[in-house]
């Protein structure tokens, strides 16, 4: 019969972790961030063209 497979302890899983991923970035604290809103269309969207009720019929709603 085979023998069981020997299981890693949690350092070990740990270092393993560390050596496949490297170092986590710093956290960003809660006063660091910022609200982003966007102003502009995306380059890839073209201009609205027509009225809310067009834009509603080419949706389907």
């Amino acid at each position: 019969m085979s023998e069981p497979a020997e299981s890693f302890t949690d350092e070990q899983y740990a270092f393993l972790r560390h050596v496949r991923f490297g170092e986590l970035p710093a956290r960003v604290r809660p006063e660091e961030r910022i609200e982003a809103a966007e102003t502009e269309f995306p380059p890839d969207r073209p201009d609205p063209v027509g009225g809310e009720s067009e834009w509603h019929l080419r949706a389907g709603g």
